[in-house]
């Protein structure tokens, strides 16, 4: 006969192995929509196809090691506020409304060349209140990463360069922090 206790944390232990999966196998996702979209800006068609068909590899990677990574010892089990579930469905919906606005501004203004920039600082973002609501202090550095990359590609943008090479730059730097995000979560919880 089990305790509560012992079935509280065997819950805890499972929903911890399960978020990071799941949060490892989204971010490796998004990784590969990000390479994809950084690939378009190359006009070399091979490279381009290249970058592609590297970031499903890569993609494909990290999913796999979010299933077995999450498999391992847990380290720390994660401590979700209350009503974290619904603080997320929040965060992720003030996303979703503020990538429309991003595109539909840029648009309506001439200047497309600005979304991949703006969406990726509007991603990053988007991670600061995820790191509580997930208990996932290492989101905080991918926000600021992903932050630091739209910057970047706003530099790129001052600076006289083109729409897709500010879509390559913004797009493959943004692939490579949330593979490097997939990964640790998936091998350091």
């Amino acid at each position: 006969m089990t305790t509560q206790t012992e079935t509280t944390d065997a819950e805890c232990l499972a929903l911890t192995r399960g978020l990071r999966r799941r949060g490892a196998i989204v971010l490796a996702v998004f990784g590969l929509v990000w390479a994809l979209a950084g690939g378009s800006g190359i006009a070399a068609g091979p490279v381009s196809v290249a970058v592609g068909v590297l970031g499903v590899v890569v993609a494909a990677g990290a999913v796999v090691v979010a299933f077995r990574g999450t498999r391992g010892p847990v380290n720390r089990l994660v401590r979700l506020p209350e009503k974290w579930n619904r603080g997320v469905g929040l965060v992720n919906g003030a996303e979703l409304l503020a990538i429309f606005a991003v595109i539909a501004a840029s648009n309506a203004s001439g200047h497309a060349e600005f979304i991949p920039v703006g969406i990726c600082l509007v991603v990053g973002l988007h991670f600061f209140p995820l790191a509580r609501l997930f208990d996932q202090p290492q989101y905080t550095w991918t926000a600021g990463l992903l932050t630091a990359v739209s910057l970047v590609g706003l530099g790129v943008l001052a600076a006289g360069g083109s729409a897709e090479t500010v879509r390559a730059v913004v797009g493959l730097g943004a692939a490579l922090v949330l593979w490097g995000s997939s990964f640790h979560v998936a091998l350091r919880g």
